[in-house]
C-alpha cells in the first residue's frame, strides 16, 4: 500500500508556530536579554498570520479543516499573543520571573488553540484543548515564590483535569452511538438515523456542555475562574481571560452547530439556564469584589453568559455576534488588565480597587484609558463593548428569545454600579497615596492599540461584524 502525504498547506501557520516556539525555547539558552525573546516571539505569530491567508482548506482525511471560522479565531488568537506579550516585557521583569520558558509557553498555549479552532474531528479537539490547558496550568503558577501563584495553578490543574474528563466520556458516548468522531460525519448519522430524541445523544451533549462550560467560566463551572485570576500573573490573567476563552467558543460553535445542529432545540435548552446563571453570578457576585483582578474574573463570567446568547440563537446571525463580540472583549480586557499591570511596581501590587483612588488627579492618562475601557465593559456608546452587546442581543431577539434579552439587560444593568464604581474611585475621590506608575514602551504601545481599537469599533462596527460575516462565508 502506497502511503500518500497529506496537503501540509491547511496546517502550515501551526508547524510554523510549533517549529518557531521550539526554537525560540534552545535560543533562550543562549540568548540573556528576554526582550529579544519577546521579539521573536512576536515575530513567530507574525509569521503565522502571514502564512494564514493561504492555508485555507481541509487535510487529514477531513480531521483539520482551515476554513474562514477557523481564521477569524486565530486572528484573535495571534492579537492575544501580540498583546499579552507587549503587557508581559516590564511585568514579568517586576516579578523576577522573567524567563523564556514564559514567553514559550504562551506559543504552545496558543497552538493548542489554533488546533481546536480547525478541529474537524473530536480527538483533533481533545488534542488541542490539552496542549493549551497544560501550557496555562504552569503559566498559572508562574510566579513561583508566591503561594496564591501556586494556589491558581493546582486549582486550575484539578477541575481542568476534571472538565477533560467529561469531554472524554461525551466523547465516547458520542462515538459509541455514531461509531465516528467526525464532527462532520457524526451530524449526517444523527440526522440520517433521526436520533434527536435518543437519552445517549443528549446526555453526551450535556457532558459537552459540562465539559466546555468549564474552559469558558460558565456557572456552575466557574469556580476556579476567580481564584485563579487573582493568582496568577496579571500578565497570564490577561492572556487567559481572553484566548481559552475564544478556543472554548471555537469548539462549541463547531461541535454544537455542526455535530449537533439538526437537534438545536435540545441543546438549546440545556445552555439557556447556564446563560441566565453567567449573567446573573458573574454581574452580582462582582459588586461585592474588592480586589480588581477577582472583580474582573467575576466580570468575565458574565461577558461568556452574554456571549452565550449568540450560540443559543444559532443561525449565522447568532455566530458572527459571537465572533465580533470576542474580538471586542478581547481588546477592552486586555486594555483593562493592562492599567492593572501599570499599577505594579516594586512593592506595590496595586490589585485592590482602593489603589485606584485619586488616579485621575496624580495619572490622568490612566484614568482616562481606565475610564474608557470600563465604559466599553458596561456597554456605554460609543465604546466598542456597546455594539458587541447590541448585536448579540439583536441576534437573540431575532431568533425570539426577546425574553432572555430583557434578562440579559437587567444583568448588564447591574454590571454598570461595579464597572463604573472604579470610575467614582479615580475621579471623585482624594488620592491616598502618590502610586508609581511602571511603563515601557511596550505597555504603551499595547495600550495605544487596545484603546484605539474600543474606540475606532465602536465608532465603525460595520467593519468588524462584515469581517465576521465574511468569515461565515455570508
Amino acid at each position: 500500500m502506497q502511503f500518500v502525504m497529506p496537503d501540509l498547506g491547511p496546517v502550515m501557520p501551526e508547524i510554523s508556530l510549533a517549529v518557531l516556539a521550539l526554537f525560540i525555547l534552545l535560543a533562550d539558552l543562549f540568548i540573556k536579554r528576554k526582550e529579544t525573546i519577546a521579539l521573536m516571539s512576536i515575530i513567530s505569530v507574525g509569521v503565522a498570520a502571514y502564512l494564514l491567508p493561504g492555508s485555507m482548506g481541509a487535510t487529514f482525511n477531513g480531521m483539520y479543516i482551515s476554513d474562514g471560522y477557523s481564521a477569524f479565531f486565530k486572528f484573535i488568537f495571534i492579537a492575544n499573543v501580540i498583546l499579552t506579550v507587549l503587557i508581559s516585557v516590564k511585568y514579568i521583569e517586576i516579578e523576577k520571573v522573567n524567563f523564556g520558558e514564559y514567553y514559550c509557553l504562551i506559543l504552545f498555549a496558543t497552538l493548542g488553540m489554533m488546533l481546536m479552532a480547525s478541529a474537524g474531528d473530536l480527538i483533533v479537539l481533545y488534542l488541542g484543548l490539552e496542549l493549551m490547558a497544560l501550557s496555562a496550568y504552569v503559566l498559572a503558577g508562574f510566579i513561583r515564590y508566591d503561594r496564591k501563584s501556586n494556589e491558581a495553578a493546582m486549582k486550575y490543574f484539578l477541575l481542568g483535569a476534571f472538565a477533560s474528563a467529561f469531554l472524554l466520556y461525551g466523547i465516547s458516548m458520542i462515538y459509541g452511538l455514531t461509531g465516528t468522531t467526525d464532527i462532520m460525519a457524526i451530524s449526517d448519522y444523527i440526522v440520517k438515523h433521526g436520533l434527536a430524541s435518543n437519552p445517549v445523544l443528549m446526555l453526551s451533549m450535556i457532558l459537552f456542555a459540562v465539559a466546555f462550560s468549564f474552559k469558558i467560566a460558565a456557572v456552575p463551572f466557574h469556580m476556579w475562574a476567580p481564584d485563579v485570576y487573582e493568582g496568577a500573573p496579571t500578565s497570564v490573567t490577561a492572556f487567559m481571560s481572553v484566548g481559552p476563552k475564544a478556543a472554548g467558543f471555537a469548539v462549541i460553535g463547531r461541535v454544537f452547530m455542526v455535530a449537533f445542529g439538526s437537534v438545536q432545540v435540545e441543546w438549546a435548552a440545556i445552555l439557556i439556564p447556564i446563560a441566565i446563571l453567567t449573567m446573573g453570578v458573574g454581574n452580582i457576585v462582582a459588586l461585592s469584589q474588592t480586589n480588581i483582578k477577582r472583580m474582573l474574573a467575576y466580570s468575565s463570567i458574565a461577558h461568556a453568559g452574554y456571549m452565550l446568547l449568540g450560540i443559543i440563537a444559532g443561525a449565522q446571525d447568532g455566530m458572527a455576534s459571537v465572533l465580533s463580540y470576542m474580538l471586542i472583549y478581547g481588546f477592552m480586557n486586555i486594555g483593562a488588565f493592562a492599567v492593572v499591570i501599570m499599577l505594579r511596581s516594586e512593592g506595590f501590587k496595586g490589585d485592590n480597587i482602593s489603589d485606584y483612588e485619586g488616579l485621575a488627579k496624580t495619572h490622568p492618562a490612566a484614568a482616562a484609558l481606565m475610564l474608557i475601557f470600563m465604559f466599553s465593559l458596561t456597554g456605554i456608546p460609543p465604546t466598542a463593548g456597546f455594539m458587541a452587546k447590541f448585536y448579540i442581543f439583536l441576534s437573540a431577539i431575532n431568533a425570539g428569545y426577546t425574553w432572555l434579552v430583557i434578562i440579559a439587560v437587567m444583568f448588564s444593568a447591574i454590571s454598570a454600579y461595579f464597572y463604573l464604581r472604579i470610575v467614582m474611585y479615580m475621579y471623585m475621590k482624594e488620592p491616598k497615596e502618590t502610586v508609581r506608575l511602571s511603563t515601557s514602551p511596550a505597555l504603551a504601545l499595547a495600550l495605544a492599540i487596545t484603546a484605539a481599537a474600543v474606540l475606532i469599533i465602536g465608532v465603525l462596527p460595520s467593519a468588524v461584524v462584515n469581517f465576521a460575516r465574511i468569515a461565515l462565508g455570508y
